[in-house]
């Protein structure tokens, strides 16, 4: 059974960084691709950044964001830079089903955590 635990949400002023973890069991980053996906109040959700086992990376916005995986503790992470009001919403883990593939397809889904940016 695959799961995805999404943690390091919070609670984080504008301007300010907060790196997210995606701990995987069932499936192993170092052959699935990953992505981030948020959802934010009234929206629908998108993806922001994708990482596949050959290395490429793929984001929404690029800059302010970073994927990365750490295969021998089978866990994923978004660092989040300069942080916005707007980057406020519930941030979640995807897996991709299929091993080895050369893109990122969605697949399994953690159950999000939330990052809200205010003063």
């Amino acid at each position: 059974q695959v799961q995805l635990v999404e943690s390091g949400g919070g609670l984080v002023q504008p301007g300010g960084s907060l790196t997210l973890s995606c701990a995987a069991s069932g499936i192993m980053f170092s052959s699935n691709a990953v992505g981030w996906y948020r959802q934010a109040p009234g929206k629908q959700r998108e993806l922001i950044a994708s990482s596949t086992t050959g290395g490429s990376t793929w984001y929404a916005e690029k800059g302010r964001f970073t994927i990365s995986k750490d295969n021998a503790k089978n866990t994923a992470y978004l660092q989040m830079n300069s942080l916005k009001s707007e980057d406020t919403a519930v941030y979640y883990c995807n897996a991709d089903r299929t091993p080895y593939t050369s893109w990122f397809t969605p697949g399994y889904w953690g159950q999000g955590t939330q990052v809200t940016v205010s003063s």
